[in-house]
């Protein structure tokens, strides 16, 4: 066997120990926090759980809108109306989805269609966001909860000074370490939550822009087949 091969498997069992010791320590600090743990953990896994279900929506509404605005262009130059709601039928995504609810009102004239299209467009955002007011509740509840289990940690320190009757720093250090374990935790739970819910607020903007953008091109569209 050769050193670059042994100095690859000792690196590899060094590596394991290390995420082994790693996943002890947090578990014994887990342990340590005490019950207020349990709830900010609840608070992470919901909240992450929003998470991934607002990210799988927010990729099947997110659309290239200019390549679909040209495709409706060129598909109400072809076959009109009808052509364009059939394109919109088979296309995934938001804007396909508000072009669909005003094409389905373009033959009451275009006042009626612009009407549909903000009407829908409302709806659509709403889609868009549901789900992130329970991501805010986690990120503002999760440090409230570690504040909290300090708060209870530091009352139970100070009770296990006055039993000893003395102010012994191994007493007062342990007490206060582990009372602040909870705001710690709650603390990271927020960051992790807060990250996420600001990313979706970014998507959800850039895609409310291009459907707004969008319709107003499809309105002038619909415009210019009237007239000829």
């Amino acid at each position: 066997m050769q050193i670059a091969e042994i100095t690859g498997i000792l690196s590899l069992v060094l590596a394991q120990v290390q995420e082994q010791s790693t996943i002890g320590y947090l578990q014994q600090k887990f342990i340590e926090g005490g019950g207020f743990m349990w709830p900010i953990l609840f608070c992470l896994v919901v909240g992450l759980g929003f998470a991934i279900e607002r990210f799988w929506t927010l990729t099947r509404a997110t659309m290239n809108t200019k390549k679909f605005v040209v495709q409706v262009k060129d598909a109400l130059t072809k076959g009109g109306v009808q052509e364009a709601i059939k394109l919109c039928e088979n296309t995934r995504g938001s804007a396909a989805s508000v072009f669909h609810a005003g094409l389905l009102r373009a033959d009451e004239g275009l006042e009626a269609a612009e009407k549909a299209i903000m009407a829908y467009g409302a709806i659509e955002m709403g889609f868009l966001e549901r789900g992130l007011i329970w991501i805010s509740l986690f990120i503002s509840l999760a440090p409230m909860l570690g504040f909290t289990g300090t708060v209870q940690g530091m009352i139970q320190a100070f009770d296990a000074i006055k039993e000893a009757a003395q102010i012994s720093p191994s007493i007062v250090a342990g007490g206060i370490s582990v009372a602040l374990l909870t705001t710690l935790f709650g603390l990271i739970v927020a960051m992790i939550l807060q990250a996420f819910y600001n990313y979706f607020v970014y998507r959800i903007d850039r895609i409310v822009a291009d459907m707004e953008e969008s319709s107003i091109e499809l309105i002038d569209a619909l415009y210019e087949m009237k007239k000829k």
